[in-house]
């Protein structure tokens, strides 16, 4: 029989296109950064890869609540807000994010989602005294983030997404294996306590003499820094409340800034961040800096910053009662009563167990 090179030629074509469809309607599907729709009821998910599946969750969850933040955030149960706060929440947080990379997630989730009423926002004490343009990563998955279909081929066809995403969802789904909930989606579990903090604590042996307080240019910053990334946003989504609250980091944290000489440097900042956000009336500022039996006790903690999970329940729970709100009546009496308590504190102490 004659070898028909026309014939081969347009049957290759056709197999070549009927597989390349099949496999588009099965990455369409199982679609594991949420880029095309909502989770589909039949299908199990693996959530992971917070800056590639963040986006995801903000264009196609129901939701009414955002819990948001860096991986001080990581371990809130968003089944204990809903039950809180009497919503339907998720939680989309950023490890070692700076505050311009989550204020940009939160614009997007907001011109997305006219039912998000609420934000639950980490306010890491770290970042405050950082440009307002810092970012903690240089390459981003924009092709997620943006509303352009043509670099979508970035997506569809990266075969660590095949890989990681596509099949494993394929492989929970067939198994029966349930998709991760919230609840678990970044949390971590990990040892706490003063041996596990100390191991990552590399303390300055001596006390550097205190810095002065901030030039022009430091008060410039933190105040740029806070209004782009903070009071900009808020202002612009006046119907949602913001629940933000500063991260009560370990007595270790405390420690390290007065080695460094910086305590009344940070206070300074706090001062103005706190007086700026007072002047937003959509936003609930906490500040959880005085719950000291909680700061002070390094079970609590695996590093000088990380709390531990069952914090993050009592987070929820204070702010839920109002427990530690900031007011313009208080915040002073508030700012005084904790600057001295650190500016006093036996740190010395710390380190003689």
């Amino acid at each position: 029989m004659a070898f028909n090179a026309k014939k081969w030629f347009i049957t290759c074509m056709i197999t070549l296109f009927s597989v390349t469809a099949l496999l588009l309607v099965v990455f369409w599907i199982f679609d594991p950064y949420f880029h095309f729709h909502k989770p589909f009821p039949f299908v199990s998910y693996r959530l992971y890869d917070e800056r590639y599946i963040n986006d995801g969750i903000s264009r196609h969850f129901d939701y009414d609540l955002i819990i948001t933040g860096t991986s001080m955030a990581q371990n809130f149960k968003t089944s204990e807000a809903d039950v809180l706060f009497g919503v339907k929440s998720v939680k989309e947080t950023f490890s070692g994010a700076a505050y311009k990379e989550i204020s940009e997630n939160l614009e997007r989730a907001l011109s997305r989602n006219k039912d998000l009423k609420t934000i639950i926002w980490t306010m890491d004490t770290n970042a405050i005294l950082r440009d307002k343009d810092y970012v903690a990563y240089d390459e981003y998955p924009v092709y997620l983030y943006d509303d352009n279909p043509w670099n979508d081929v970035n997506y569809v066809f990266n075969k660590e997404v095949w890989y990681h995403g596509v099949l494993n969802n394929l492989l929970m789904t067939i198994t029966g294996q349930p998709s991760t909930t919230f609840d678990e989606y970044s949390s971590w579990e990990k040892e706490t306590g003063y041996e596990n903090v100390m191991a990552s604590y590399d303390r300055w042996e001596e006390k550097a003499p205190e810095a002065p307080g901030l030039t022009e240019a430091d008060i410039e910053m933190v105040t740029g820094n806070i209004r782009q990334n903070f009071v900009d946003l808020v202002n612009r989504y006046p119907d949602t409340t913001f629940y933000i609250f500063y991260t009560p980091y370990s007595i270790c944290w405390w420690d390290f800034m007065n080695q460094e000489g910086m305590i009344n440097y940070y206070f300074e900042a706090e001062l103005i961040t706190t007086e700026m956000l007072l002047e937003c009336p959509n936003v609930k500022l906490y500040n959880f800096h005085d719950r000291y039996d909680i700061i002070t006790d390094l079970d609590n903690y695996r590093d000088k910053e990380h709390y531990a999970a069952h914090v993050n329940s009592m987070i929820l729970e204070w702010m839920a009662a109002g427990d530690g709100l900031v007011t313009k009546e208080n915040y002073m009496e508030r700012y005084e009563q904790e600057r001295q308590y650190y500016l006093n504190y036996d740190y010395e102490g710390i380190f003689a167990e």
